[in-house]
């Protein structure tokens, strides 16, 4: 018997009526994962567990080498099944781990299988997921459709082509899927081969020969100018922290030239460069009215061993204690000086600095955009019940958790969408417990209204999507049901109905 039941995370009868009624009916706006644009655009057939819900995973690959699984079994060689059986007998030590939650959460919402997962469990799960893996509802686009995904907005690097997307408009496919521009590559001049190799890539796939900075830089806002025919409305960066050394266009001409000779640069020269494009990328953000998005706080591939041999994303990483504040602050007062500070979701990967970030982005709503800076979702490390809450509790203390625009996958897996219906059931039993507590009111119009925006109508008016429009909340269901709710917990007023 499995342990999912309709009442999964919602502690109390009121967070239970909340997200019946809404929160469980509204659809998905995926506006940051890692999905592959390609496995969309070919509607992708996944042959078993392994292909749809093991590959790539590092989540899951730091927990079997935890438990002593040899890495053949993760990164290695071994057969699909021996990697699969070898993450079930992994499963009953993640007890207290969000992974023993996500597990079972992501088999009974895409196979309708409700038992543990464990050694023994294992081949029947392995043959029934294979079976039901045959359907067209279970192919990439079918998911896409099942779970309701209104829009996904892959990561994507300005050298990309972009042909996928191409593809999949053309398909017709029931979800929007847009490109987000993602130049990483653009401000990591630390390997000046690896840089140069790159910038070759752009200029290739712009048709233009870059010998100068002037050409690197029309190069990018060529492909940025692409990009938002493609329908892209938001940019990402992942890094340490956000760059805020003085530049000026002389100076990174100047870095352009040495890395381009294959001269290694400083750290503070390559901190100056990533300082000049990231305020140029701010500005062709906020031209066209597009959300940048900063991943900040990741301590990136601390084991070089592991790098040398697997690779980059392998699940070598961890929270970082970077210094974060003075910089960002620097950054965004340098963008609001001269009106060109975009709409912005910030992300922090160490909860440490969770009320610093929170405070900060406060300094700068300027009233043009409800909710202009984000304190972005959970990420990473912090995407689970207690970091959520975390998370949720910070918003509230220091901004306005009305405003937030909700929970996104951040994942390379087509088998994550139940992550919304984590983040859903979190919410609610944690708004439904205060209701029932007394610390807010009971009043369902203002607590559910403020439900379906956060799982849904934020994001969609926030973001403004092409094609993408605000979904309506749904109505309440028959009115005894609340009254049956409120008086199981002892009476009290009765939250209003609509």
């Amino acid at each position: 018997m499995g342990f999912i039941t309709e009442n999964f995370l919602l502690e109390c009868e009121t967070a239970r009526y909340l997200y019946q009624q809404y929160a469980s009916g509204q659809p998905i706006l995926d506006y940051h994962c890692h999905l592959s644009p390609k496995d969309i655009a070919e509607d992708r057939h996944f042959d078993n567990l392994f292909e749809i819900w093991l590959e790539g995973d590092h989540y899951k690959w730091r927990a079997m080498r935890a438990n002593g699984v040899p890495e053949r079994y993760c990164t290695g060689d071994a057969p699909p099944y021996e990697k699969f059986l070898a993450w079930a007998k992994t499963v009953p030590h993640t007890l207290r781990n969000p992974l023993y939650h996500w597990t079972h959460l992501e088999l009974l919402r895409y196979f309708d299988i409700s038992e543990l997962l464990d050694e023994k469990s294992a081949p029947h799960v392995w043959t029934e997921a294979e079976h039901r893996l045959k359907s067209d509802d279970l192919s990439a686009q079918g998911i896409l459709a099942n779970f309701r995904v209104r829009a996904v907005c892959t990561t994507d690097d300005p050298a990309d082509s972009l042909e996928y997307h191409e593809r999949i408009e053309a398909s017709g496919a029931a979800t929007s899927v847009l490109p987000t521009f993602r130049p990483d590559a653009a401000t990591d001049i630390s390997n000046p081969a690896n840089f140069t190799k790159w910038v070759d890539k752009l200029g290739r796939r712009c048709n233009l020969s870059i010998s100068r900075f002037s050409d690197f830089v029309k190069a990018l806002e060529l492909r940025h100018d692409d990009f938002h025919r493609r329908g892209c409305r938001l940019s990402d960066h992942g890094l340490d922290f956000c760059p805020s050394e003085k530049c000026d266009e002389a100076q990174a001409a100047a870095i352009f030239d040495l890395v381009r000779s294959g001269t290694e640069p400083s750290p503070l020269e390559s901190q100056m460069f990533a300082s000049y494009l990231m305020a140029f990328f701010g500005r062709l953000d906020a031209e066209k009215g597009w959300t940048k998005q900063l991943h900040l706080g990741a301590y990136r591939n601390a084991n070089s061993r592991a790098l040398a041999g697997m690779g980059r994303d392998s699940g070598f990483d961890s929270i970082a204690d970077w210094p974060q504040v003075t910089s960002l602050a620097t950054y965004l007062d340098r963008l609001d000086r001269t009106n060109a500070l975009p709409k912005m979701i910030i992300y922090n990967a160490n909860p440490a600095d969770n009320y610093a970030f929170a405070t900060l982005v406060g300094n700068f709503h300027d009233g043009t955009h409800v909710g202009k800076l984000q304190f972005g979702s959970g990420w990473w490390f912090l995407d689970q019940r207690e970091a959520i809450e975390w998370q949720l509790n910070t918003l509230s203390n220091c901004g306005l958790l009305s405003n937030f625009i909700g929970m996104l996958t951040d994942s390379r897996s087509f088998m994550s969408y139940p992550r919304h219906e984590y983040f859903r059931r979190v919410l609610c039993n944690l708004l439904g417990s205060e209701i029932e507590k007394g610390l807010l009111p009971d009043d369902e119009v203002l607590v559910g209204d403020m439900i379906s925006r956060i799982c849904y109508a934020n994001a969609a008016r926030y973001l403004d999507l092409p094609g993408i429009q605000n979904a309506v909340r749904p109505a309440p269901a028959a009115v005894s049901t609340l009254a049956n709710a409120t008086a199981s917990r002892g009476g009290g007023t009765a939250i209003r109905r609509i």
